[in-house]
């Protein structure tokens, strides 16, 4: 585990808000020279504590209208069946988590696609296909009223 201080924590945040700052515009923000800062970044990458940079896409306007959050009920719990459940998962790309979880359900998946259509096919051909799949429980989502990728640091 990678212990972060203060600044690290602040370079965090910062670049939380926005992953395409420069360097120097970073180093500027918390008060270091630039050499430092380029440092402590890529530290903090190889110690996985910064796992990656994505431009985050509004699911609206590429079409994708529809959000679903799916609970799946599996139909034994022993074996192998959990990692070829989650074998199986990882090659569906609507899926965008799934979640092992407690409960009277198993899994929690969140899926988005283009319309109803496509969801109840994909419930039928796919996920009610997967390894040891007894029961589902869709939540359509209405509105979404908060959805943020921003971890608080404090």
């Amino acid at each position: 585990m990678h212990a972060c201080d203060k600044i690290d924590l602040k370079i965090l945040t910062l670049l939380q808000k926005n992953a395409r700052i420069t360097m120097t515009e970073l180093a500027e923000s918390v008060g270091l020279s630039t050499t430092p800062v380029t440092e402590r970044v890529r530290r903090m990458e190889r110690d996985g504590v910064i796992s990656g940079y994505h431009a985050r896409l509004n699911p609206q306007a590429l079409g994708q209208h529809l959000l679903v959050f799916v609970e799946i009920k599996l139909r034994s719990k022993s074996g192998n069946i959990f990692e070829d459940f989650r074998r199986e998962v990882m090659h569906i790309p609507q899926i965008m988590e799934c979640h092992l979880v407690s409960g009277e359900y198993d899994y929690l998946i969140k899926v988005r696609l283009p319309n109803m259509n496509a969801y109840r096919d994909m419930l039928g051909s796919i996920l009610l296909q997967l390894p040891a799949a007894a029961e589902s429980r869709s939540y359509v989502v209405m509105e979404e009223v908060k959805e943020d990728f921003f971890l608080n640091l404090g």
